[in-house]
């Protein structure tokens, strides 16, 4: 097996540990604060410092530093980039630092604007809370990203671990036996993030530590730190563009009712759970790698792992949007409905996750297409297509949350996320004449047919459980258990038998990985 192979198995096998523990974490969530307005602050407060953590770390910066840090290493050696890694961290350090004191000052004063629901400020107060988390989590991305340039990828996938652990200890264990309260309950889940973030930080560090890393504090303005600045700055604006976007989103949720917040946060992580285990997997594990190419102006492998990487998405993530919005009744009743999140949640919930399925290939698809035009330093072209993008969903959403609610700032986003994809795509082979899909369209009219095909079993398996007439959790977890692996079932003998491209890789995949292997 190839060692591109192994490390995207390790990558999404921990990944799956991370998303399942993030279920957990939002079910007991949701069962202990429902959809209410405690529960709606707490997401739109965590948007914020998420916003700028995408920003500055997992975004702009990384997109920047991988590259840069590749040719620092290819010349200078691993000391020379260790030493780049210790510029970066300290620049992040003041200025991640700085932007945390000033939103904490900033949102701690909230009732001077007198006048507002009470939910608003208490968002407010939330988020003076968590904004520290920011500054913790943007030094680990430029850590797990150093050790993923080393080619290091386990530690940096069990990043969100900790974050998740610690999140359902402080809520489950800590919060519910100690706190009265809901606002106790909530404080105790603010240090679950806090506590997390510490571990999301300190665990890489002690890992590049150990493989000889001297942190020091070095403000020096290297040519390549001066290099990594140039290319974040489009990528900045760029990445903040679609960082707002999502933050906006959730405003306009937060403002339409003190439900929908939860409600359009909560489908959205579930609709991440397939593209957090793959795509993001495949871009993670890819990406260094077109970045390799790119620096030696190898174009021809680099296309080729490009088309690799974009096969491996689609084949997994198209056949998972269709199952996710044939079921997404059934599977948010078994996942959410408990506690205070009740069957009127579950209806509200399941338009927003069919919705979101739709787009999920795209979101699927974009982020490697994005990475591809960052591995040959090109951050412009992101940009202008991340505007477009920002100027159809805002229009979109201002107009159809009116109408729609909820579902319509869903749809806005799909819509965006599509147009974004598709003229991505074309501007990359545009640049590049070499990354045109090619063969692939063969690979996506195959993989729209197993998928098809699986629509069928799954669709009519639940149409003829619902027939029987057993009760509610018994009639879905059969569902969940019995139909969506027969479906797994049915789409991988379709793929096989229409003989998919890049099937094979996953045959050595699952020999490897899965726990029944020979």
């Amino acid at each position: 097996m190839s060692k591109k192979l192994q490390n995207i198995g390790i990558v999404s096998l921990l990944t799956v540990v991370s998303r399942v523990l993030g279920l957990m974490r939002d079910t007991l969530a949701l069962a202990i604060f429902g959809t209410g307005e405690y529960y709606s602050a707490f997401v739109t407060a965590f948007s914020l410092p998420n916003l700028f953590r995408r920003l500055l770390g997992e975004g702009s910066l990384t997109a920047a530093f991988v590259p840069t840090l590749q040719d620092e290493l290819h010349e200078s050696g691993r000391e020379g980039a260790l030493d780049l890694l210790n510029k970066v961290v300290s620049w992040l350090a003041v200025v991640t630092g700085g932007m945390v004191l000033v939103a904490m000052l900033g949102f701690s004063q909230s009732r001077m604007f007198a006048g507002q629901p009470e939910r608003w400020y208490l968002a407010a107060d939330l988020t003076a809370i968590l904004f520290p988390y920011l500054a913790m989590i943007c030094l680990a991305a430029a850590l797990n990203a150093t050790l993923n340039v080393f080619e290091r990828f386990t530690e940096p996938a069990l990043s969100p671990i900790w974050l998740n652990l610690t999140m359902i200890a402080s809520l489950g264990g800590a919060g519910w036996n100690l706190a009265h309260t809901e606002l106790g309950r909530m404080h105790w889940l603010c240090a679950g993030v806090l506590a997390g973030g510490l571990l999301q930080m300190l665990v890489p560090a002690g890992v590049l530590m150990r493989d000889g890393w001297r942190p020091r504090f070095d403000l020096g303005r290297s040519p390549r730190v001066r290099e990594i600045v140039a290319l974040m700055a489009p990528g900045l604006f760029g990445s903040a563009i679609y960082q707002i976007n999502v933050y906006i989103s959730r405003l306009f949720a937060f403002s339409i009712d003190e439900s929908s917040a939860a409600l359009l946060f909560s489908a959205n992580r579930l609709m991440e759970l397939p593209i957090g285990v793959f795509a993001i997997a495949v871009a993670t594990v890819v990406y260094p790698l077109i970045a390799r190419h790119a620096v030696a102006r190898d174009f021809v492998h680099m296309a080729e792992d490009y088309r690799k990487g974009v096969r491996l998405i689609l084949i997994i993530n198209l056949p998972a949007a269709a199952g996710l919005a044939l079921l997404s009744e059934p599977i948010v009743r078994l996942l959410f409905q408990h506690g205070r999140f009740v069957a009127a949640d579950t209806r509200a919930m399941v338009p927003l996750l069919a919705l979101f399925a739709v787009g999920m290939p795209f979101f699927s698809v974009v982020s490697l297409t994005t990475r591809a035009f960052y591995a040959v330093k090109d951050t412009v072209t992101p940009v202008k297509l991340a505007a477009l993008s920002f100027v159809v969903n805002l229009g979109l959403s201002w107009w159809l949350k009116d109408v729609l609610g909820a579902p319509g700032l869903v749809l806005a986003s799909t819509v965006a996320i599509i147009i974004q994809t598709l003229l991505m795509q074309r501007l990359l082979v545009r640049a590049l004449p070499g990354m045109e899909f090619g063969d692939l369209w063969r690979t996506v009219g195959k993989v729209l047919a197993a998928t098809a095909l699986m629509s069928l079993v799954v669709f009519g398996g639940w149409h003829l459980l619902r027939g029987a007439h057993l009760h509610q959790r018994p009639t879905d977890l059969i569902t969940v258990v019995g139909i969506i692996p027969l479906g797994v079932a049915v789409y991988a003998a379709g793929i096989w038998l229409l003989r998919v491209e890049g099937r094979d890789e996953f045959a050595t995949l699952a020999r490897r990985y899965l726990p029944f292997k020979r």
